[in-house]
């Protein structure tokens, strides 16, 4: 079914007051965390001279922000919760837009590479398809996209305050060709445990065009 213009605003709104409401617990949760891996699989695909430009989208409080700064790259983040667009701004010494996933402008042809760590799962799944044609546009041509997201079995819900969508890895695939992106490389996290306690999915794309 369908959802209404206003109905999918309730659920983007929802979400960002979620996060805006805990921006502080949200930064002492995931600080720490560990997302190296997914680090390296975006900029080893990168096929240009470094230094590059890459796009956080859904940076969060700029964690992952200061570790491109500090391997030399022009890194831009886009968040869309104020509280947490302001973390990100201090923790970092970033730009950092503030932007909702459904309201997104961005200029076309201007990153090497996006990194969208935990971040996609929660753009309505109606909404998915323009989405990834706004962040195939704004790559330039070979840049790469990256993605993170809790798999599932192509569901969508409220997980307390937050939307989520959930995908297989065939569903995701047909998502991200039908928007213009050939596949690199995809992976399960945390890596090392069995399929069944690897919650996260992780891929990888070129833009084709």
């Amino acid at each position: 079914m369908m959802l209404e213009p206003e109905r999918l605003r309730q659920l983007v709104s929802r979400t960002l007051d979620h996060y805006q409401a805990r921006a502080v617990a949200f930064w002492e949760g995931t600080r720490n965390h560990d997302v190296e891996q997914n680090i390296a699989a975006l900029l080893r695909h990168i096929q240009v001279a470094p230094p590059w430009t890459i796009l956080d989208f859904g940076c969060g409080p700029g964690r992952d922000l200061k570790t491109f700064v500090q391997r030399g790259h022009r890194v831009i983040g886009l968040e869309g919760a104020p509280a947490l667009a302001k973390m990100a701004r201090v923790h970092s010494g970033c730009e950092v837009w503030q932007q909702d996933f459904l309201g997104l402008d961005l200029p076309a042809a201007h990153f090497d590479g996006i990194f969208a760590n935990a971040s996609l799962f929660h753009v309505p799944r109606q909404e998915l398809p323009r989405v990834l044609r706004q962040l195939h546009t704004t790559l330039k041509a070979g840049g790469v996209l990256f993605s993170s997201n809790p798999r599932g079995n192509n569901e969508e819900s409220i997980n307390g305050e937050r939307y989520g969508a959930y995908y297989d890895l065939a569903a995701w695939r047909e998502y991200l060709i039908a928007a213009g992106f050939s596949e690199l490389e995809h992976y399960y996290r945390p890596s090392g445990l069995p399929f069944e306690q690897q919650p996260w999915l992780a891929s990888v794309w070129r833009r084709v065009g």
